[in-house]
């Protein structure tokens, strides 16, 4: 009976960790979170540019924004590539 009841424990701590990892993802994954996230680049970038005089600061901050989006994104052509060739 007891070992019965450990296996129940383990498998609610199993299911609690995979909720756990479920919203992890999703966090990561979240359209809210890459918008804050670019968002946030925006700003510093836009006041970095301002306090060491780049003329347009606020228009040549969105060059890195837009270089730092474009490096998270997955790029699922390369990715797929990337499993074919490489990851065997």
């Amino acid at each position: 009976m007891e070992e019965l009841e450990e296996i129940k424990n383990e498998i609610n701590l199993l299911k609690e960790r995979n909720k756990r990892v479920e919203a992890d993802k999703a966090w990561e994954t979240s359209k809210f979170r890459k918008i804050f996230v670019l968002l946030i680049t925006y700003i510093v970038t836009s006041v970095v540019f301002y306090s060491i005089g780049v003329k347009d600061s606020l228009l040549n901050a969105l060059i890195p924004t837009v270089a730092f989006y474009l490096s998270t994104q997955s790029l699922p052509f390369i990715k797929r590539w990337w499993i074919k060739n490489v990851k065997k």
